[in-house]
């Protein structure tokens, strides 16, 4: 079934970059898109479906490249608690912070995760986001990272939205290997990512580099597994110090590296030399009220893609709107509204390994696109919260029975 959506705008977002094509069309075939361009060029299909998009401005469909959006309990009391002047380590020490919600997880069972996340995600799915990806860290034994795996992947079958899948057992040290990293970390190298890998649950990997979690040796270990199994690689670096975790993410060609608030010239050279996106939070930075600022000089400098995600995750960064997130990276990191939207779009769709069929408006590329009843692209990072008028179409189909996907 071909469709010839017209009567719009379009900002591609071909090579990351705006590249607005006024009075156009878009010519779907299937699940693809087969042409872009002026209407007036547009070619001519007998038989096709023919949309009406009402003056729109047309945008490639939103991807979340990192999110946690599986985990079990709710850490809003620790919010509290820290407005309250209570430190974060004093909250870790009686019990709180990561620990609780590995608590939380492995007590929950994959329905009750799979149902809670699945109402995070229609929330990022509402504002157009067509692509997400959702890591596993919070289960930190072979039983329960593949439970949060297996819920990943249910997700992804049951919504309309195309789900990657990162394991993230090396986010944070387990109770039971307490004070025996080196031990979790071979457990998880000879054991559990082997098995997970064997299971088909993972698309990638990530870890967590940071002197509150692991060294670069430790993750280097899970990263040389990684690379037997045949994944690729992430990482959560710099956002606390500067280990030189960026670098060493790029020494193994990784799709990402994120967070990124210490890192040097130095990582953002090697960052560009190996192709590495720069995912920055600044939900985050926001929520945990950072003053450090990711070097935007510095990766604009070496040409690093920089793409921006919600981290949607209990502990740091609560965030159900990814739209926010481009403010955020405006108003907070002094990115342009067009480098945001490359953010969201066609640099995200790179910190995937989708950027061959994801992202931009190209033929020849999935049909995920919204059409966004706004007056210019910066709109959408210029307005804060609210629920802009929109068409959600994914894989082709316009997206619009939301009340049973609520259901």
């Amino acid at each position: 079934m071909k469709t010839l959506w017209h009567n719009c705008h379009v900002a591609t977002m071909a090579g990351g970059r705006y590249s607005i094509i006024e009075d156009a069309a878009i010519l779907s075939a299937g699940t693809l898109l087969e042409w872009v361009g002026p209407l007036a060029e547009a070619p001519a299909v007998e038989g096709a479906a023919v949309v009406d998009l009402a003056g729109a401005w047309v945008t490639p469909g939103l991807i979340d490249c990192h999110t946690h959006s599986v985990f079990g309990g709710n850490r809003s009391g620790e919010f509290e608690q820290r407005l309250h002047g209570v430190s974060y380590a004093e909250i870790a020490a009686a019990g709180g912070g990561i620990a609780s919600t590995v608590r939380a997880t492995r007590a929950a069972t994959e329905d009750e995760l799979f149902a809670s996340a699945r109402r995070r995600l229609i929330s990022l799915m509402r504002e157009g986001v067509t692509t997400v990806e959702i890591k596993s860290g919070y289960g930190l034994d072979l039983p329960n990272e593949r439970k949060l795996l297996q819920v990943i992947r249910r997700l992804g079958e049951v919504l309309p939205i195309s789900v990657r899948a990162t394991c993230l057992a090396a986010h944070a040290l387990p109770p039971e290997y307490a004070g025996r990293a080196d031990d979790y970390i071979a457990h998880l190298c000879d054991v559990m990512l082997p098995a997970l890998a064997a299971e088909g649950l993972v698309d990638a990997v990530d870890g967590f580099c940071e002197y509150l979690a692991f060294s670069p040796a430790q993750i280097e270990k899970v990263f040389i597994k990684a690379q037997a199994l045949g994944l690729p690689v992430k990482l959560h670096a710099e956002q606390l110090s500067s280990l030189g975790g960026s670098s060493l993410a790029a020494r193994y060609q990784a799709l990402s590296a994120d967070h990124l608030e210490f890192m040097t010239d130095t990582d953002a050279r090697a960052m560009a030399a190996a192709g590495t996106v720069a995912v920055l939070l600044p939900g985050a930075f926001y929520f945990l009220r950072e003053t450090q600022l990711p070097p935007l000089d510095a990766l604009r400098q070496q040409g690093v893609a920089i793409a921006i995600a919600s981290d949607l995750n209990p502990g740091t960064s609560p965030v159900l709107s990814l739209r926010l997130m481009l403010n955020m990276a405006c108003t907070l990191f002094r990115m342009t509204p067009e480098e945001a939207l490359a953010g969201v779009t066609l640099n995200a769709a790179k910190a995937l390994g989708l950027g061959h069929s994801h992202g931009s408006l190209e033929a020849g590329k999935v049909a995920d696109f919204i059409a966004w009843q706004i007056d210019r692209p910066a709109d959408l990072a210029y307005y804060l919260g609210g629920d802009l008028s929109k068409r959600i179409v994914r894989h082709g189909v316009e997206l619009s029975n939301w009340e049973h996907l609520d259901g």
